[in-house]
Parts: structure tokens; sequence; C-alpha cells
């Protein structure tokens, strides 16, 4: 029998309900359970596949090619359980679906309405795609009062009302502010968004507390009565200095405890945590430390950076050390010399992204670390840009760019318009919709015997990850590259698309064409990243 967990939040945004969400599907996973993780979110987007870095964060890609909210990643780092196109849907999706019944007919000349028609369609997404899950956890994005969030509150309430409370629990994330003028912890805001989520029907059966201190036992009764809900049921969702103290946290507060008699089950023998344990003392405690540039062109927003913090903080993790980050806009380079902002750092990253802005200063950072010889790590974006800056440096490309920036008489990245997956011939052409002109998705890898990649992957023949890119880079000229130096450690099975790239005489200096930290976990770091912050480390003893 599935269990439906339905996490909202109210007060204000940015609390913390995806890690809320992920740590305690770890917590149940502690206990045995096998779980899945969903995320309903409220913007008419189809997907943020489009949507700007600045506005929305990350964009997260599954296995199976689905563009993604960043809090699913947050799943998937936290559970281990691969998210599919199934686990994230849009009021666009929603709506789409919606109207494409419509014009079918399938509605059979009824007036389409929010209610059946849209509550049903969210209703239907909730309960599909499950085998054998004992718990379902979905986060509705947004806070509680927001009107785009209204069609999904109305879903889930219809949905607690039908499986009852032996199959759906409502958590609500609310905010204790603590107002220093007056020395007190405020209760009020928690009290109002309770009362707006009970004003739609929903009444909470857990309340988290987003507190940066301890909750006081006089404001968890006073929560617990004027919002009816019972005492251990406030649990206080403290700050801490790691997100992967949360599930031992939650747990020492009582949550999963909570859970597990609300649905009746029994609480049983604690769960085994050792292994965040672990993690975190590797964090608090660590052997030593690095500093890694990230050279970007989205670095005023860190989520649009999160599972690359994450992943690098993992790679830290496996060598036992701090990694510190330092964030670098790729246009300073352009005015400014790479040296000035470079020379103190014990390893350089460029990552993805799209557009011409910024793309100099990344080839500029690119340039520093083959010349000076410190680690590099290309991904995506700046894997093109690295192949760039070796045409147009070592393999006397002079003019060398990609077709994504102009016209150039050396295209060595371009647009790549058929390629083979799973058997099947894929086109797109620069005049497909934005959403559908990209390689998405887990592609397979075939890697070059006896290179540094091999090496890291253990020497398996192939290897498979995620793609996010419209560019790739130009097979035609792989010869000039190969003779200037460059070898080419990874390769699509049909050797069309150029998937990595590396320098043998250099320290460390790769670059791949796929996403490898959406893949990274605290338990299993990604290997490229676990010799990234090795190589990191080797530099900072020569520094």
């Amino acid at each position: 029998m599935t269990r439906f967990i339905f996490i909202t939040g109210g007060v204000v945004s940015s609390l913390g309900k995806g890690l809320c969400s992920a740590a305690l599907g770890a917590l149940l996973q502690a206990r045995g359970y096998k779980v899945r993780l969903r995320k309903l979110d409220p913007y008419l987007n189809v997907d943020p596949g489009t949507m700007s870095p600045y506005q929305h964060g990350e964009v997260y890609v599954t296995d199976d090619g689905a563009e993604t909210d960043l809090d699913l990643g947050h799943y998937e780092r936290f559970t281990g359980v691969p998210s599919r196109q199934s686990d994230n849907v849009t009021t666009g999706r929603i709506y789409s679906t919606v109207i494409a019944k419509e014009r079918h007919g399938d509605y059979l000349g009824a007036t389409v309405q929010v209610i059946p028609h849209v509550t049903d369609a969210i209703k239907e997404f909730v309960q599909a795609d499950i085998s054998g899950e004992d718990f379902v956890l979905c986060e509705i994005g947004g806070t509680v009062g927001d009107i785009e969030s209204l069609p999904f509150l109305e879903a889930i309430r219809q949905l607690g009302n039908e499986l009852g409370p032996k199959r759906a629990l409502f958590m609500h994330l609310t905010l204790v502010p603590y107002i220093s003028a007056a020395g007190e912890l405020k209760t009020k805001p928690t009290q109002h968004s309770v009362k707006e989520l009970l004003g739609l029907g929903i009444q909470p059966d857990i309340l988290m507390c987003r507190i940066d201190r301890a909750l006081p036992e006089a404001d968890r009764r006073k929560i617990a009565l004027f919002c009816n809900v019972e005492e251990e049921a406030v649990i206080s969702a403290r700050d801490v200095d790691t997100i992967y103290q949360v599930p031992i946290s939650y747990h020492e507060e009582g949550l999963d405890n909570e859970v597990c008699r609300h649905f009746g089950l029994p609480i049983g023998a604690e769960p085994d945590l050792n292994r965040w344990q672990n993690v975190v003392n590797v964090v608090r405690k660590p052997e030593g430390e690095v500093t890694i540039s990230i050279v970007g062109k989205y670095v005023q927003l860190k989520d649009a950076y999160k599972s690359l913090s994450e992943a690098l903080e993992h790679g830290g993790i496996a060598n036992h050390v701090k990694v510190n980050l330092d964030w670098i806009d790729s246009e300073i380079f352009e005015q400014e010399d790479a040296v000035t902002h470079l020379e103190h750092v014990h390893g350089i990253l460029v990552p993805g992204g799209f557009g011409e802005r910024g793309a100099e200063g990344k080839i500029q950072a690119a340039r520093f670390a083959r010349e000076r010889k410190v680690p590099y790590f290309g991904i995506c974006f700046g894997m093109q840009m690295a192949v760039i800056e070796a045409a147009r440096n070592v393999a006397d490309l002079n003019m060398a760019s990609s077709t994504e920036f102009g016209q150039t008489p050396y295209p060595v990245v371009g647009l790549m318009t058929e390629w083979i997956k799973s058997n099947t011939l894929q086109r797109r052409t620069a005049e497909d919709n934005k959403g559908g002109t990209m390689r998405l998705g887990s592609y397979p890898c075939a890697v070059l015997p006896g290179t540094r990649v091999a090496e890291i992957y253990d020497n398996v023949s192939e290897i498979s990850e995620r793609h996010r890119h419209r560019y790739e880079v130009n097979i035609n000229f792989k010869e000039q590259l190969e003779k200037a130096g460059v070898v080419f450690g990874g390769m699509s099975p049909d050797g069309v698309l150029p998937e990595m790239v590396e320098y043998p005489d250099h320290p460390w200096f790769i670059g791949v064409q796929f996403h490898p930290e959406l893949k990274s976990k605290p338990f299993h770091p990604h290997p490229l990243f676990t010799s990234f912050i090795a190589a990191a480390v080797q530099q900072s003893r020569l520094v």
C-alpha cells in the first residue's frame, strides 16, 4: 500500500521544502521503506528548460531527459533514487495536457474547468508511475496563498479525502522568526500560514518550524494549540552548519517517529544514520583545504550551479578536505588579466552555459590553466571553450570559434544535426523550439583505453552520463587538435560526437561534454570530481 505525504510551505519562500522532503525520504529509507519523491511546480512554463538561471536557478536533468526543478537534485543526492520525467510537473504541463484532451474531444463536449478537469489531471500525475513504493513524497512549490498554487492545493485536498488518513499525511513547513529588537520568537506567522491552509480545506498533520535556535516548549505548546495539531507533531527544523546534518537533526526531533505514528506503523529500532554522521564528521573536521575557482556567467546566483557546488563538496569529502569556492564572473577576464584572479587557486572549473557573453573570459581561464599547469575541469560549455582555446593557441587556427557566436572560418564547435541514440536517428535544426534543440538525458560514451579518464573510470570501456546542450565539438577538427596534443578520451559509440578531452602532459586537464555533477552523491562522489579535488590537493602543496 502506497502512502502519500504532501509537503507545503508558508510565510516566505526558500525555507527549504526540497531539503525537508529529501531528508524525510532519507529517514524513511533508513527505516527500510521504499520511497519516491515528486515536485509540483506552479509556474506556467512547461518545464524550466527555457527559464533564466537568474530566475529559476539550476535545471536538473534526469536520465530520461527531463528538464526539472533543482529540488529533484536534492532528492537524488539524499536518497539515491533516480528521478524520472514523471517526478516533476508544472502548471504548464498540466494545462497543456488538459487542453490537448479538450481539442481531441476526450471530455465529450463538457465545459472544461479547473475543478474537476485540472485537479483530476494533477491527481492523476501524483498517482502515476508508481511501482511498489511505500511512500510517495510530493512537494508543492511556492507558498500557501499564491494564486498559482491553488489548483495543486485543491487537488491534494481532494486526494487527502479520497485516500483517508491511513494513506495521506499533510506536512507544512513554516517560519518561526526571532525578532531581535523584542528579544522574542514569534509564532504568529506560523499561525497565519496554517489559517490560510485551513481556509483551503487542508489541516496539517505535522508542522515543521524553520527556526534559528531551540524552540521553547512553551512556544511548541502555543503553536500546537492554535494550529490544531498535537505537540509531538510540532517539529523544530533548526538551522544547521551542513545540509547533511538535516536527516540526523530531523530524527532527533522525532520527525520519522511522528510519520510512523500517523500511519500506524511500528516505530521499531532506531534507523542506522551512521553514514550521514560519517559525512558530517568529515565536513566539520577536514584534514586540509583547497580553493577552486568557478569561472561562470551566473555566479551572482549560486543556485544556478547547485549540483556543481554539491559535487565539489562530495569530491572534498572523498579526499577529506574542505573545498573553498571562489566564484568569478568570466566577463572580468575580458577587461583584466586572468593572472590577477587565478594564481592563488588550486583548481579551475568552467561550468556549462549558453551564449557568447562571458565566453572569451572562459577561454582565457582555460588558457591560464593550460599554460600554468593548474588543474582544469571543463564541463559542457567549459569543454567547448577549452577546445576553442587549444585550436587558437596550440593548433594555429587563430579564428577558431563556435557557430553559436556567429560565422567563423574554423567552427570547432557547432550545432550537430544528427546523432544516434538507442539505435534511433535523432535530428535537430536551428529552427526548432528552444526546448527541443538540445541533447538531453543519459547517453553512452566509449572510453579510450590508456587515458587519464579511463583510469578515473576504473578502465571500463563504456560509461553513461547525462547531457544538456545544443552544440558539440566538431569531429572534423579532431585530427588537427590531436596533432596539437589534445587527446579525445571519450567518444559517442558511433565515433561522431566527442565526449571527453584531455592533455596527457598536464597535471590534470579534462573537459567533458556531459554534466557529471548531476550524478554525484555524498556517499558516492562522482569519480571525476574525486580525481579533480585530489589533483587540487597536490597543487596546493606546490603553491
